[in-house]
């Protein structure tokens, strides 16, 4: 007999390695049928790596980077294009360091409405082909649309109980440690990072008593 096994997955829209996450988190719980609970976590990049803006062409128009931050940002960027390519995928990086918050709380009105799948996976992949403006309201309420999920009464939830709701979840993932994306939650262990799926795989296996 075996035990079903939660795991709280965290991501954000403007993380190219959630983005690539995604996939082997949904095989994660079709094969070891773990439970997920798909949750936002709105990075703050520029505390981090700073902040800069380019043009269609990656002229640098404003910055605010060391140069050991833009080496940072660069192989990052190589590295996720790389992995992409060989998925079939698309990632441009972005022209700025965006603020996701609003295409979070969209998430969150699009899981009450029991339709974020659409919603969540037509973000990500608008996003990172840049035809999403993830800090537009009226373009992410287009997306909620477009995925079947009523708009009505969104405005007030973005303004509302929904950033509430939104600055919740960011504070208490940070209360267990959460700091980055792709993270996996199993009980009190944090899992960080696309490498660390097999691990998260092992101790998914380990309490449902599957080994």
């Amino acid at each position: 007999m075996t035990t079903p096994v939660a795991i709280v997955h965290y991501f954000d829209y403007k993380s190219p390695y959630a983005y690539l996450a995604q996939e082997e988190t949904r095989k994660l719980a079709r094969e070891t049928d773990a439970g997920i609970d798909f949750l936002p976590y709105t990075l703050d990049i520029p505390s981090y790596l700073g902040r800069a803006e380019v043009d269609e062409r990656g002229k640098v128009l404003s910055e605010d980077r060391s140069a050991h931050q833009w080496r940072r940002v660069r192989y990052a960027y190589m590295d996720c294009r790389r992995e992409a390519a060989r998925r079939g995928l698309v990632i441009r990086g972005p022209r700025k360091v965006f603020d996701s918050s609003i295409a979070h709380i969209a998430f969150l009105w699009a899981e009450r409405a029991g339709r974020m799948r659409l919603f969540h996976d037509r973000v990500f992949e608008q996003f990172w082909k840049r035809e999403l403006d993830i800090e537009d309201v009226a373009a992410v309420a287009r997306e909620l649309d477009t995925a079947g999920v009523p708009t009505a009464g969104f405005d007030g939830f973005l303004t509302g109980e929904g950033r509430a709701l939104h600055d919740r979840i960011r504070a208490d993932a940070e209360a267990k440690g959460v700091f980055g994306v792709p993270s996996y939650l199993i009980g009190d262990e944090l899992f960080w990072g696309n490498e660390r799926l097999a691990q998260v795989r092992e101790r998914v296996l380990e309490l449902s008593g599957r080994t």
